[in-house]
């Protein structure tokens, strides 16, 4: 059984969309998308410097777009994509990429919804000074009162040893000053506390645009990280991707959703390392192959070609 994952903000770097840019027709795509998203997306996935694409309403349209591109790429047209795989999620920001795999949004309709999200998101960010910091290690019910006592929030639970505090700068300092036993605590390069009760107005503003799209029902399995549950309806998904704006990431629930359904392959999108690192714990093993550049795709047809189609059963307790 194989899954395609998709990352989110922060697994960008300088120059990573280059190489996509040499297949035929990917340029073009990109001129075309880059007037959809109102960012010139050739120019931030190549010569752009680390800063310029650490900004929220840049990343985040970059991230999808290059998603989107290598999956086209993987499979020749995104829409063969769903037939050709078992299960699909991705990350924050990934799951927009999700929803293009699984059919449930155009590629247009996607990337205009990330638009938004990310000038949103960078929006309500710059009204208080908030962060993120990632907790490793420790005792998972310490680290998680730890967070708790200092007012911030578990933004993103990842498994593997690894949460995400976000909240104010003022808490995050505290929880630097008194961290749980047995933790490292590295703080994370974002402009802003993503999924909390911090980007309550980006979800207004979000949510607004969803209204005007319809999506389709996901014509594979498509995980949501607010709990992991395999989402059947295009309406719910899309619902549930606008409130995850606010809502913390819960990568441990898709991770157990993945091992219950008997995943024995996975393969993550560009720019591809963060997922993979994390099912090399989670997942022991599975197979997984990080898309990096388009030398990869050869060895990712291989594990489509190995892995899609296994009958596995429903995991219980998903719906």
């Amino acid at each position: 059984m194989l899954v395609i994952v998709a990352p989110g903000q922060g697994a960008q770097v300088p120059g990573f969309l280059a190489p996509w840019l040499e297949l035929p027709g990917m340029s073009e795509r990109f001129e075309s998308w880059s007037d959809v998203v109102g960012l010139d997306l050739k120019r931030y996935g190549t010569t752009a410097d680390a800063d310029e694409i650490r900004d929220t309403a840049v990343a985040q349209p970059l991230l999808v777009g290059a998603g989107l591109a290598a999956t086209v790429a993987l499979f020749g047209d995104l829409a063969a994509a769903p037939e050709s795989i078992d299960a699909v999620a991705g990350h924050s920001v990934g799951e927009l990429v999700a929803a293009g795999v699984a059919g449930v949004l155009r590629p247009e309709d996607a990337l205009a919804l990330v638009a938004e999200r990310g000038r949103a998101m960078a929006d309500a960010a710059a009204q208080t000074a908030t962060g993120m910091t990632a907790v490793l290690g420790g005792d998972r019910a310490e680290v998680l009162a730890a967070i708790e006592s200092h007012g911030l929030t578990p933004a993103n639970d990842n498994g593997s040893g690894q949460i995400v505090a976000a909240g104010t700068l003022e808490q995050l300092a505290a929880l630097a000053a008194d961290p749980p036993a047995r933790t490292r605590l590295r703080p994370l390069s974002v402009a802003g506390a993503f999924h909390t009760h911090h980007m309550a107005p980006a979800v207004e503003r979000v949510a607004r645009l969803a209204k005007t799209i319809t999506p389709a029902d996901p014509r594979t399995r498509l995980l949501s990280v607010r709990d992991g549950a395999v989402v059947s309806g295009g309406a719910e998904y899309l619902d549930r991707l606008v409130a995850q704006i606010s809502a913390p990431v819960r990568w441990d629930s898709v991770t157990e959703t993945l091992a219950g359904l008997g995943v024995t392959a996975l393969i993550e999108l560009p720019p591809a390392g963060t997922l993979t690192g994390l099912a090399k714990r989670a997942l022991p093993g599975v197979e997984r192959l990080a898309v990096k550049t388009p030398e990869d795709l050869d060895r990712a047809r291989e594990l489509v070609a190995e892995h899609a189609g296994t009958p596995a059963p429903e995991p219980e307790g998903r719906s």
